[in-house]
């Protein structure tokens, strides 16, 4: 995606490096599924400390400055290339995610006032770890989540390198659609969409709550697919973006992560939708951009 150099988001709140605490959210609307994306957190503990400590001063002893060793570490880069930090590699990605935002704040006002209606941006909070929202605390390994509570998509960066690693969608454009289906939910709890999916999952059962939460979640997919039509409208794709984009809705459909991480499917838990259902949805908005093709509350899934 031709991203560098346009106009970045005022809409995001970088919240990264602060607390929180641990809870619900998920790849679609908050308090949805979450991605198995878990992480493992433990080290050295006291033992380590001890060790570090007698290393520091048998050093000083031979007359050795520790700490000269460690800046001249720190200012050397790795052989044989130039040395890119964490931190400058995570503001790369966080002014990209800027950049997708504002993207999709084009379009979506764009289509609002061709209807007659005011759009109103939500927030995208950028956070590391934990973070807490109106819908309640949420921790990085429930990934991307849109929250109706207080209108704001939730991000922590690393995501995108799970999305790569552990799940082989790899690109900018399927980082892109992460975030336009996130964006999704925030239009469809503008058009009441999202109001409506609340209040009448109060009296279903939850395997009837899971049926409808498919038709909400592929939605979003289609809208992000309408983003997406309007940006390879206005030059920004490359080769090779729109494959990004499926490939990354096939490996989340329900199916594919139940197959990976269990062996095997539950339909009547499916919350998300299938891969092929992911792939047809965004694609569906992508081919024609109209809000008009995206109504998966009367077709035949």
């Amino acid at each position: 995606m031709r991203w560098k150099d346009r106009r970045q988001s005022s809409n995001v709140d970088d919240r990264r490096g602060q607390g929180g605490g641990a809870g619900r959210g998920g790849f679609g609307r908050g308090g949805g599924m979450r991605i198995p994306i878990g992480r493992t957190v433990g080290g050295g503990g006291v033992s380590g400390i001890i060790i570090l400590v007698v290393v520091f001063f048998a050093l000083r002893a031979c007359g050795i400055d520790p700490l000269e060793i460690l800046a001249q570490m720190e200012s050397e880069p790795a052989s044989g290339g130039t040395r890119v930090t964490t931190t400058q590699a995570s503001d790369e990605t966080a002014r990209f995610a800027g950049v997708v935002l504002a993207e999709t704040e084009d379009v979506w006002n764009g289509i609002f006032q061709a209807q007659g209606a005011t759009y109103r941006e939500p927030t995208m909070v950028l956070y590391s770890g934990q973070v807490r929202s109106a819908c309640g605390f949420a921790s990085a390994a429930s990934g991307p989540f849109y929250c109706p509570g207080d209108s704001k998509v939730y991000l922590d960066l690393d995501f995108f390198g799970e999305l790569d690693r552990r799940f082989g969608a790899s690109g900018d454009f399927a980082q892109a659609y992460v975030i336009a289906h996130e964006v999704g939910h925030h239009v469809q709890n503008l058009i009441g969409v999202l109001p409506e999916f609340n209040r009448r999952r109060q009296t279903m059962s939850q395997v009837e709550a899971n049926r409808m939460s498919v038709r909400v979640e592929l939605q979003a997919d289609c809208f992000a697919g309408i983003w997406a039509h309007f940006t390879e409208q206005k030059g920004l794709l490359e080769a090779g973006d729109i494959d990004e984009a499926l490939n990354a809705a096939n490996q989340i459909g329900d199916d594919t992560l139940q197959k990976r991480t269990q062996g095997y499917v539950v339909p009547d838990s499916f919350n998300h939708g299938t891969s092929a259902q992911r792939r047809e949805w965004f694609s569906r908005g992508l081919d024609s951009g109209r809000l008009d093709d995206c109504d998966t509350f009367n077709a035949d899934l």
